[in-house]
Parts: structure tokens; C-alpha cells; sequence
């Protein structure tokens, strides 16, 4: 038996929210923010749109692509730093929606790294135990309710939107679709990007939000220094467990943070650019999301088949990152 993937799905809100729009919010300019960014536009989920909601339409769209019910989930992993709630888990409000009784779910955080995190998860449950059919693995977020929309360095970057996919057991003899991980974190980087309240260690006050501190907090300069490096070394540690050659991967998708992040990593790699998948301009960083709504672009827009090897890469707060290789 094998693992592959059945299905992908995603989801972006209608709203956008240009670099000109911002100009009106905060003391920024279109230039700025593409130079610094490449981001021109990012989309902003409604007020009464929460994770589960854009979630359940990318797991929905998974779904329908490779022609599974709901009730057919075996568990459902959603990864996200914006839940719904604290508790219950946002994997048992989407169960509920998907009529999904015999899945057991939870929420995995990991921020900016979270699907990669939640893809190992699934594939290695589902080797150790092959009860488990079908596996949806969600990267959801609503950042727009935790940025500070008066911090001109961190509100230029964020955005909502959710990318689903759907893992398979299947009865054949090829190999699965993750080929090698790598996957890390250091602590005692917590500190240089993190939502300061919300938790135990500060729960909600009314000074903590007066200070704003229900906010994403970011050190952009050191976090770039530690993402590029970190990105490369498990990209590159992958493919050489794995035995592919850089010239072999058909796209390479890196979690979508930052454009100068995006190109520093495909040059370290000696990945040509046009190899290196990109949709920063038009939603910005959607966190755990990103990767899963350009993997459901790639495959809808026939940029790969089946057979193609494709590495993903990701760095967020925790520190965490890591990198897979997948043979779709």
C-alpha cells in the first residue's frame, strides 16, 4: 500500500485590500511595500467569517476532487494560529460541518510552518496504521483579526485564506508521496515573532488591549536572516536523503512570507526562478496557508503531474521549519 495525495483544495475571501488602500490606513506607500515585499494585494475575510468557514471551502473543494464524502474521513489536522476558538479545536467544528462521525481531529500549531507539520503527522499515522483511509490536512488562517493595523512593518504582510489536501492510502505498490522530511524548531527564537497575549502567560486585559498586545509582534530583520538559511539547509538535506538532483524538482513552493526570502532561497538552491511557485503579489503571507493554496494552484493549473517531484519549504514563529519532498 502507498500514500498519495487525492485531493487539494483552497480558498481566498472576496475582499481585497490593496498596497493603495493601505496608504489611506497607515503611513506606507504602494513602492515600499512591493519593494520590500513583492506583495501588491492581500485578501481580508469578512467580519463574520471565521477559520472553520474558508477552511470547510478548501477541504470541501479537496474533497470534490478526488470524489470522497464527508462521512469518508478518517481524521481531520488543521493547522492554524487563529482558531476559532481556544477550545473546542477547529478539526471538530469542521468535523461536525463534513458529517465526518468517525474522524478523530485536532488543531496542530506550528504558524507559518504548520502544514508541513500537519502533512508529516498524517503521512506517518497513516503508515503506522492503515485503518486510516482518507486523511484532510487543513492550513487556515484569519490573520486579519490579529494584526495591528496601526503597525505599518507588519500589516503590509498579512492576509486570510485556507489550502486544504487530502491524503489517500491506497492499494498498490508505488512509493508514497512524501519521499524525505525535515522538519525543526528552536525556542529560543520565540520571542522574535509571536502574538504576546491571548495565553496563560498574559491572558486577555483591558491593558493588554489598550497595548495592542493581541497583535502579531515581528522582528523582520532577524527573522530574514534565520528563515533563508534555515529554508535551504532542510530543502537541501530532502533532496539528499530522497537522491533527486535540484535540476529534477519540477516547482519548488516555499511558504509565501516574503518576495526577497522567496528569491535568496531558490538562488541558494540553484533553483531557477521560473521553477520556484509564486502567488505573494496577490494575497501576501496567509501563514499556515500558503503553501496549501499554491499547491491547489499549481495542480488545478496543470503545472504538475503525477509523477513530478515537488519540495516545499517553510519557516514561521516558534521558531519552526522544514522542508518535504512530495512525488505527486
Amino acid at each position: 500500500m502507498s500514500i498519495r495525495i487525492a485531493g487539494t483544495g483552497s480558498y481566498v475571501p472576496d475582499k481585497v485590500l490593496t498596497n493603495a488602500d493601505l496608504e489611506k490606513m497607515v503611513e506606507t506607500s504602494d513602492e515600499w511595500i512591493r519593494t520590500r515585499t513583492g506583495i501588491q494585494e492581500r485578501r481580508i475575510a469578512a467580519p463574520d467569517q471565521a477559520t472553520s468557514d474558508m477552511a470547510y471551502i478548501a477541504g470541501s473543494r479537496a474533497l470534490e476532487m478526488a470524489g470522497v464524502k464527508g462521512e469518508e474521513l478518517s481524521a481531520i489536522i488543521v493547522a492554524t494560529i487563529t482558531p476559532d476558538h481556544v477550545f473546542p479545536g477547529t478539526g471538530c467544528l469542521l468535523q461536525k460541518r463534513f458529517g465526518a462521525p468517525g474522524a478523530f481531529c485536532f488543531d496542530l500549531e506550528a504558524a507559518c510552518s504548520g502544514l508541513l507539520y500537519s502533512l508529516e503527522v498524517a503521512y506517518s499515522l497513516m503508515r503506522v496504521n492503515r485503518k486510516y483511509k482518507y486523511v484532510l490536512v487543513c492550513g487556515a488562517e484569519k490573520l486579519s483579526c490579529i494584526t495591528d493595523w496601526t503597525d505599518r512593518n507588519t500589516c503590509v504582510l498579512f492576509g486570510d485564506g485556507a489550502g486544504a489536501v487530502l491524503l489517500e492510502n491506497v492499494d498498490d505498490d508505488q512509493p508514497g508521496c512524501v519521499l524525505a522530511s525535515d522538519l525543526h524548531a528552536d525556542g529560543n527564537y520565540g520571542d522574535i515573532l509571536l502574538m504576546p497575549a491571548g495565553g496563560s502567560r498574559m491572558p486577555a486585559s483591558e491593558e493588554s488591549v489598550r497595548e495592542r498586545m493581541h497583535s502579531i509582534r515581528m522582528a523582520g530583520k532577524e527573522t530574514f536572516k534565520l528563515a533563508v538559511p534555515s529554508m535551504v539547509s532542510a530543502s537541501r538535506k530532502v533532496l539528499e536523503e530522497a537522491g533527486v538532483a535540484p535540476s529534477e524538482v519540477k516547482l519548488v513552493i516555499p511558504h509565501q512570507a516574503n518576495q526577497r526570502i522567496i528569491h535568496a532561497v531558490a538562488q541558494r538552491l540553484d533553483v531557477p526562478e521560473d521553477r520556484v511557485y509564486e502567488n505573494i503579489s496577490h494575497y501576501g503571507n496567509t501563514s499556515a496557508a500558503s503553501i496549501g493554496i499554491c499547491l491547489d494552484e499549481v495542480v488545478r493549473n496543470g503545472l504538475i503531474e503525477r509523477g513530478d517531484y515537488v519540495l516545499l519549504t517553510a519557516f514561521g514563529g516558534g521558531l519552526t521549519w522544514g522542508a518535504l519532498l512530495l512525488k505527486y
